[in-house]
């Protein structure tokens, strides 16, 4: 039995349309940083969201009782940790400060430096 497609909101939300003509896509927005563009199409705060959601509801199942499942809990949270150290590094091998990437994460550039920076991922 299939699903109609108008059920189907979670792919028709996070998945651009690939059928629209390709002479009216957007050219990607320059970003505030001189000779830096953003990629286009990209939904990060959408993403974000739905991961977000799903890491509750895996919390949400462990907590109703399925131990087994704790273990899988910790090893989101390293690979968080994991997935952070590896966007910091390319955040800064794109050439972002240690100002702008300490200011999207509310702490101190300092901070940020000690935390992510070199040396960071052999802790």
């Amino acid at each position: 039995m299939t699903q109609p497609a108008a059920q189907d909101t979670v792919k028709a939300t996070l998945t651009p349309d690939t059928t629209t003509d390709s002479t009216a896509t957007q050219r990607p927005a320059a970003s505030t940083r001189a000779g830096k563009r953003r990629r286009a199409g990209v939904e990060n705060t959408d993403y974000a969201a739905f991961a977000v959601r799903v890491i509750r509801a895996h919390a949400r199942r462990v907590a109703d009782g399925d131990v087994d499942a704790l273990a899988d809990l910790l090893r989101l949270a390293v690979e968080v940790d994991t997935a952070t150290q590896t966007a910091v590094t390319g955040l800064r091998t794109f050439g972002y400060s240690w100002g702008e990437i300490a200011s999207r994460l509310g702490t101190t550039r300092q901070a940020a430096q000690q935390r992510w920076g070199k040396g960071a991922s052999e802790r």
